[in-house]
């Protein structure tokens, strides 16, 4: 009788926890990144919320369905649409976070900006995180973070300065021009971002990296960087990923922005298998099913019930 092969317990990536407002997200407790965007032109139409009330009623609707985390961002990160100098910025975002912090007190506030001043404009506001998505671009920004005491997040962005859509990108390092070395790039660039935030002061549980696929990424090397979000992860932070709709799923599947919720949900599993915990999504919902169960699959999270075929239990569903 031929033997049965051996099965060994799986060795999954695991990071330590983001701990921000006294709460702490880690694998057995992803967290879901909702997007408010205070602006008439972001990339996609069902994110638009240049009216303050608009942003108010997405705020409210984003916690309702599970948003651990809430981002709001002044400026579309495209070269496309208006320029919005930082006074501007300024005008749109901090309103909005005074707003945030007094209606949901103990929800985890986070700043898309790349400005230094912006975000130190918003201290009244109680900022948890500043999600620094040009990396580095202004020096200054993750000392302010450190002064605030809040977090800050660490981006790829293939050294474009802010505002700058990729093309003709070409990775080639020491190690050759091969298929992999945008993998490398993005982690020797995420891993100096978190020495540069902890030599300024920030803790660092508070430490988020995000490979930031489509910034100074085609389409090809998006996909390849989720494949190796496990490499990323292996830095020893928590990883975030921003998938929500991006252009890559587009281009994957030849879909426009309101139809690439699949793609997304799809590339949203993948990175938490593979060891990512916080998720910047437009669909808060779905992001927060996903996320859980496969954070369950994993055996990270329990099953919120687990009476099938236990004796004497009986859940009375049909299914």
């Amino acid at each position: 009788m031929t033997s049965a092969p051996a099965v060994h317990p799986l060795e999954l990536p695991r990071t330590p926890p983001l701990v921000l407002r006294g709460q702490r997200f880690d694998s057995g407790r992803p967290a879901v990144m909702a997007i408010v965007n205070r602006t008439p032109d972001s990339f996609w139409s069902g994110n638009r919320h240049a009216d303050l009330d608009s942003a108010r009623r997405a705020l409210d609707e984003a916690v309702e369905r599970g948003a651990d985390i809430v981002d709001v961002g002044g400026v579309r990160a495209g070269q496309e649409g208006e320029q919005v100098d930082a006074q501007e910025e300024i005008r749109r975002v901090v309103p909005f976070l005074e707003h945030a912090r007094t209606a949901y007190p103990d929800l985890v506030l986070s700043l898309d900006t790349w400005r230094s001043d912006v975000a130190r404009a918003a201290a009244d506001a109680g900022l948890d995180l500043v999600n620094d998505t040009w990396a580095g671009h202004d020096p200054d920004l993750v000392h302010v973070a450190a002064e605030l005491g809040a977090g800050v997040v660490c981006s790829h962005t293939g050294g474009l300065p802010p505002r700058t859509d990729p093309v003709g990108v070409r990775y080639e390092d020491a190690e050759g021009a091969d298929e992999l070395a945008v993998v490398r790039d993005v982690v020797r660039t995420l891993a100096a971002g978190a020495a540069a935030a902890r030599a300024a002061g920030v803790l660092p549980e508070r430490i988020l990296i995000d490979p930031t696929l489509d910034f100074g990424k085609t389409t090809r090397h998006s996909l390849l960087v989720l494949r190796h979000t496990a490499d990323v992860a292996a830095l020893g932070y928590p990883v975030l990923q921003a998938l929500s709709r991006k252009d890559f799923v587009g281009e994957t599947l030849d879909l426009p922005a309101d139809d690439r919720l699949e793609g997304t949900l799809a590339a949203t599993a993948v990175a938490a298998w593979s060891g990512a915990t916080v998720f910047r999504a437009h669909d808060v919902r779905a992001t927060r099913r996903v996320v859980d169960m496969v954070a369950s699959i994993r055996g990270d999270r329990p099953p919120t019930l687990a009476v099938r075929g236990e004796p004497g239990l009986d859940r009375k569903d049909p299914a």
